[in-house]
């Protein structure tokens, strides 16, 4: 019998796409104005300071917007010395993350039968739980923005876990807050490898959100097969399944399914 639901956050809970593209919008917008940088460069600076705090970091820092701007400031050759040193770098850089993170929340939306299905979760006692990457204050506040931060029982995210999902340490720190064994546990999320493998691989029940705006499984990953127990994902590292679900009305209708001994 399942005991806990955790699920994945963005593009899962909601659009992550149609929120970032929102945000990403309203930054273009401010660069353009205020820096002289258009989209073009602006997506060219971006890549290259995303590229090389990867390279230095294995944390969820990588996910830190302000280390993101701050780092385009002053990476940018065609911006004036004056505006590269920390004291005017700092107004743009804060005024950045503003600019993108308030659209970014204005721009979120429950997916549909979300709060529904939440609510209908904490009525049978099973307890709801969150495993997310990114940095622990904007995932709480995604939640709050959503409404249903009163519905969840416990979160983690990669920077609380010091791993990015997939790695084993995640989700072992997701049964140990889930407060039960790990096929009791299952686990619903977007990615097919961040979300669906990896929490598999940890032992837990697995289901694929498989909306509009999903993570496409490419070809390079595997298999799948239709059989007798379902859908099987193949891989070079073993199978397994890849049960899915488009939108939650669908699952609330066979919960029952989903919440039975596996």
């Amino acid at each position: 019998m399942i005991k806990c639901v955790i699920f994945d956050i963005d593009n899962t809970l909601y659009s992550y796409t149609k929120a970032n593209e929102a945000a990403m919008e309203a930054l273009y917008a401010y660069v353009k104005k205020n820096l002289g940088i258009n989209r073009e460069r602006y997506d060219r600076l971006t890549l290259e300071v995303r590229n090389q705090i990867e390279a230095r970091l294995n944390n969820a820092a990588i996910h830190n917007r302000f280390i993101r701007f701050q780092n385009i400031l002053e990476t940018a050759e065609d911006l004036p010395a004056s505006q590269k040193n920390c004291y005017a770098a700092y107004p743009h850089a804060m005024n950045m993350y503003h600019c993108y993170w308030d659209t970014f929340l204005g721009n979120m939306e429950c997916a549909p039968y979300c709060r529904e299905l939440l609510g209908e979760l904490r009525k049978r006692n099973i307890r709801i739980g969150i495993g997310t990457d990114m940095t622990a204050l904007i995932q709480y506040r995604k939640l709050e923005t959503l409404k249903i931060l009163p519905l969840i029982d416990f979160m983690v995210t990669s920077e609380e876990a010091g791993a990015e999902k997939p790695d084993p340490e995640f989700f072992r720190l997701c049964i140990h807050k889930a407060g039960c064994r790990p096929h009791e546990c299952l686990f619903i999320g977007d990615h097919p490898e961040k979300d669906v493998k990896g929490a598999w691989k940890a032992g837990m029940n697995v289901l694929r959100y498989d909306s509009a705006q999903a993570v496409p499984l490419k070809k390079t990953e595997g298999v799948s097969l239709e059989t007798s127990e379902g859908i099987l994902f193949e891989t070079s590292e073993g199978i397994f399944p890849e049960n899915r679900i488009s939108d939650y009305k669908e699952l609330l209708y066979r919960l029952d399914d989903y919440l039975a001994d596996r």
